[in-house]
């Protein structure tokens, strides 16, 4: 059975999560499924290289799927898109990939992106794509705070109590935060990259961070919070909607890039 490689990108607010749900609720991998389904008998499992939660978005999620049938790349990505409308869902890239390709354990790299915006106006074009607070942060506090977590750590306080990863130990290999100008205030952007992440650990480490830019913390606050090894030591979880999945990497990259 031939196996692809599907770049997906996708809003995340309609959806339940990226995993399918019991219960016929709505989420990324269902809409993929059903419409891989239209196109060929299913059932149709597919394999992607995170779960994304409810609420969080990715403008390049990598997912692999095998078929019966031997499909141009191109065409089958056509196809599906037309086939997931009206869903936030769209195949941005297609490509056939060697039997022992795997979206999740092949990975060898995760980097995601988040939106935090600070104005006093409601938001109007991207509600539900950002965090908006109301207060200008201090970036150099926050690059700060973040430093203290670059590494190979336990993030044991900043990972969910429902996470199922055997070890809390990751290596964080970057954080980087910038300041950009946003109409009526200030988009900051933080950018995280990994081999992988722990359930909630980019929301957890965003949320803590924030609370170092408004001044309730100090980063000192943040070095005490990781090597407390505590969930209760965490800072305030930051909303989903802010979150992007912006990149997986192979040894080889799937598309040709």
């Amino acid at each position: 059975m031939p196996r692809y490689a599907l770049q997906i990108e996708y809003h995340g607010g309609p959806f339940a999560g990226w995993q399918r749900q019991a219960g016929g609720l709505p989420s990324v991998q269902g809409a993929v499924e059903t419409a891989l389904g239209k196109l060929e008998p299913g059932p149709h499992t597919i394999a992607a290289a995170g779960r994304t939660d409810a609420g969080v978005h990715a403008t390049a999620q990598i997912a692999h799927v095998d078929l019966t049938r031997d499909w141009e790349p191109f065409r089958l990505g056509s196809a599906l898109n037309a086939h997931l409308r009206p869903d936030p869902v769209a195949v941005l890239a297609c490509a056939r990939v060697p039997d022992d390709f795997h979206a999740r354990f092949s990975a060898t790299g995760r980097r995601y992106t988040f939106r935090l915006v600070a104005r006093r106006a409601p938001l109007t074009h991207d509600k539900g794509l950002v965090w908006q607070v109301q207060n200008r942060l201090d970036v150099r506090a926050i690059q700060a705070g973040a430093a203290e977590l670059i590494g190979t750590r336990d993030f044991t306080t900043f990972r969910s109590t429902l996470c199922q990863a055997k070890s809390p130990v990751k290596t964080l290999d970057r954080i980087d935060i910038s300041e950009l100008p946003y109409p009526g205030g200030v988009e900051y952007r933080f950018d995280l990259a990994a081999r992988s992440f722990l359930h909630n650990q980019v929301r957890s480490i965003v949320g803590t961070l924030e609370r170092v830019g408004c001044g309730a913390w100090t980063p000192e606050d943040v070095r005490a919070a990781l090597q407390a090894r505590d969930r209760a030591a965490c800072g305030p979880v930051s909303p989903p909607q802010g979150l992007y999945l912006v990149g997986v990497t192979y040894p080889v990259d799937p598309f040709g890039g």
